[in-house]
């Protein structure tokens, strides 16, 4: 494994700053993490698809949640990452009746390509529209899409988290179409030149320590080609996606991209929703899995009832009837009201997670996600 620069927050005590005193639930959050890693390479089967003339270009993919839905939410990884970095979204959102997919991109040397081969893999899939988080390169793969079927429209709407829509931002136009040359470990260390350094906490640690150990298991020939498409000259024409429904999901700590490339994804998107972590790194879904999981289920709502919900809706006649009806009728009614009481609780505790000292902050941005503004107070800080 690589070394890193960063240090996890906790990791040397001092003694006048509590913030960096040891949390005393690393060890707990890291084998939980490893048990739910465990627990969905032994549940969730990776299935390859083959959609090309050339048979070396297979999709792999993780299909999880009722088959019955039509029009699911599929995951796109960062050039960094493979399908399995969303393991714990797959987890969450399939056990509650979402239909998710994450994909590994084939080889693929052009965005035309790679979205010609992603609508064949719909096709295969007999899915008509979809739902797309995209994750960094994912996020711009997932615009470019929008873009290519903009007259015959497949994307119902688009989760982009840390994403971009120019590729002129990371200045490696002119050396991309060398990348195919270019040995891995030179490849390898372009990427990891992004990851953050310095004082990190344990969540994000972990995050970046499962995210080069993705990146070691690439192929210098499928590395080389993430990055040609991250780096070769090209960039998304919004006016193509006025259609689409868009989130737009970022971090307000360190992260590979600027304050600028988020301005202009503001700026070329103005009616989109917009989700912000107050803390989370590069890789939020893994750092800050539960914080993420909630702006996807608030982003995915408004569809809910309708032929583009991503989440089997529960028939009526499949509810289990007793003889007491009275009596069932009532103990649902309490049972109901404890859950919400949780539910409640649980929306007051865990999601402000991420804001550490200031609970205000991530509820204004729940909030800013649903009502398509950005609250004040979260962007002063």
């Amino acid at each position: 494994m690589h070394s890193f620069l960063y240090q996890v927050q906790g990791a040397t005590p001092q003694p006048h700053n509590a913030d960096f005193l040891p949390p005393k639930n690393v060890n707990k959050q890291l084998d939980d993490t490893s048990h739910f890693r465990c627990h969905f390479r032994s549940t969730i089967p990776l299935k390859k698809i083959v959609v090309d003339d050339d048979h070396h270009k297979a999709w792999s993919l993780y299909d999880a949640g009722p088959r019955s839905v039509r029009c699911p939410l599929i995951f796109f990884p960062p050039a960094s990452g493979t399908a399995d970095v969303f393991f714990k979204q797959i987890l969450a959102l399939s056990t509650v009746g979402y239909r998710v997919i994450a994909v590994d991109y084939p080889v693929y040397w052009t965005l035309k390509e790679i979205c010609e081969g992603f609508q064949k893999l719909l096709d295969h899939l007999q899915l008509d529209k979809v739902h797309i988080f995209g994750a960094s390169l994912g996020g711009f793969i997932a615009q470019k899409f929008a873009e290519h079927t903009s007259h015959s429209p497949r994307v119902m709407s688009l989760l982009l988290c840390n994403s971009f829509n120019d590729t002129s931002i990371f200045q490696q136009t002119n050396a991309a179409p060398t990348f195919w040359l270019m040995p891995a470990l030179f490849l390898k260390k372009m990427v990891i030149g992004s990851f953050q350094k310095g004082m990190v906490d344990s969540s994000i640690a972990d995050s970046i320590d499962f995210l080069v150990d993705k990146l070691d298991s690439l192929s210098q020939k499928v590395l080389a080609s993430r990055l040609t498409l991250n780096c070769m000259s090209s960039y998304v024409e919004p006016q193509k996606l006025n259609s689409v429904d868009i989130t737009i999901m970022d971090v307000f700590d360190e992260c590979a991209l600027s304050q600028m490339v988020k301005d202009e994804m503001y700026k070329c998107y103005p009616n989109a929703k917009r989700a912000h972590l107050k803390s989370g790194g590069n890789f939020p879904y893994l750092s800050r899995s539960v914080e993420v999981n909630v702006f996807i289920q608030v982003h995915l709502q408004k569809y809910e009832g309708t032929k583009y919900s991503a989440k089997e809706e529960v028939d009526a006649s499949d509810i289990i009837q007793i003889d007491n009806k009275a009596t069932y009728h009532n103990n649902q009614n309490e049972d109901d009201d404890d859950n919400d009481s949780k539910t409640n609780e649980w929306n007051e505790q865990e999601v402000p997670a991420t804001t550490n000292n200031n609970n205000n902050t991530d509820q204004n941005s729940v909030s800013a996600i649903t009502n398509n503004t950005l609250n004040d107070s979260a962007t002063e800080s």
